[in-house]
């Protein structure tokens, strides 16, 4: 996996695999550019901006010793920005690590060194014919922010205070990167979500998050949740960094019992079914070891030549 240049040309090669499910073309879409050492972060972001997918990663690799010990470095691109954290893009460009260099594996863990520090990925043996590769990530310990007013989000995303679940109050929450996560009363309500791109990103910004992530409970038959994330004026089909966030509200907030691993479901209403295993435990009343997990699928390979 060498970067190789002619003249002033130079190629990447690169991965495109789904992530969160065990099937090709469902899931959530993940372009993996290896050997990126030395690309400016302005053309990492064009790149970003040509695959056009929710996410985009940079595998910088190092002497392996350094990378056994610190971990792989990995930069994370949107379409229009650098993201400290994200969970899917972790979650694959891990798989294509544990594929391509197995070298970095230690006791089947790939870690990976992003902006927000060592994301370790424990690879686990998949179930079923179509089950791809399945990994767990443990994202860092959740920081809960500002509490937010229920009816101003409800307005925000489209719903009524009616369609809120009274039990569960919005709030900011990071493992890395901080969603608003918000629980409805029913997963049909959630069916009507319309977040209002024009004044959300404003409001989010201002109590230290970037975007809404909804859930709704699907009663006592699996998957346990299903969620939504819309931003940028479309939708993602699966947000395992937001997941990490949702399962420490749902365990501090003892709606999901400690270390209990729950199914939640998203990326069902663009036709990009999704399925994230969560866990987290709740010890003295600190809530820590947040676990996301799902299965990542190869869908492509092939090169970048680039001037």
């Amino acid at each position: 996996m060498s970067a190789s240049s002619t003249g002033t040309a130079i190629t990447l090669d690169y991965y495109i695999v789904d992530v969160f499910t065990g099937t090709a073309l469902e899931g959530n879409s993940l372009a993996v550019v290896m050997n990126s050492v030395g690309l400016p972060t302005k053309r990492m972001q064009s790149i970003a901006r040509e695959f056009n997918l929710s996410e985009t990663t940079f595998v910088e690799r190092r002497a392996v010793p350094l990378e056994q010990a610190e971990g792989v470095r990995v930069r994370i691109f949107t379409t229009k920005e650098e993201l400290p954290f994200a969970g899917h893009p972790t979650l694959g460009t891990a798989s294509i690590l544990k594929l391509t260099a197995p070298e970095v594996m230690q006791d089947n863990i790939v870690t990976l060194a992003l902006n927000v520090g060592p994301v370790p990925v424990r690879f686990e043996p998949a179930e079923g014919e179509n089950a791809g590769v399945f990994g767990e990530m443990t994202q860092r310990d959740p920081e809960f922010g500002e509490v937010l007013d229920t009816a101003e989000v409800a307005r925000l995303i489209g719903l009524t205070p009616e369609d809120m679940n009274s039990a569960l109050t919005p709030q900011v929450v990071s493992t890395g990167t901080a969603f608003a996560i918000v629980a409805l009363r029913s997963a049909e309500s959630l069916a009507r979500l319309r977040v209002n791109q024009d004044e959300a990103p404003a409001y989010l910004r201002s109590r230290g998050a970037r975007w809404f992530y909804v859930l709704g409970p699907t009663g006592k038959h699996q998957p346990a949740w299903s969620a939504r994330m819309q931003f940028y004026g479309g939708e993602d089909p699966a947000t395992g960094s937001a997941a990490g966030c949702a399962i420490s509200y749902l365990v501090e907030n003892n709606a999901v019992p400690s270390s209990q691993r729950v199914h939640l479901r998203q990326g069902v209403e663009i036709g990009r079914p999704s399925n994230i295993f969560l866990s987290a435990k709740k010890e003295s009343g600190k809530v820590t070891d947040v676990r996301v997990a799902g299965s990542t699928v190869l869908v492509a390979k092939g090169q970048l030549f680039l001037p």
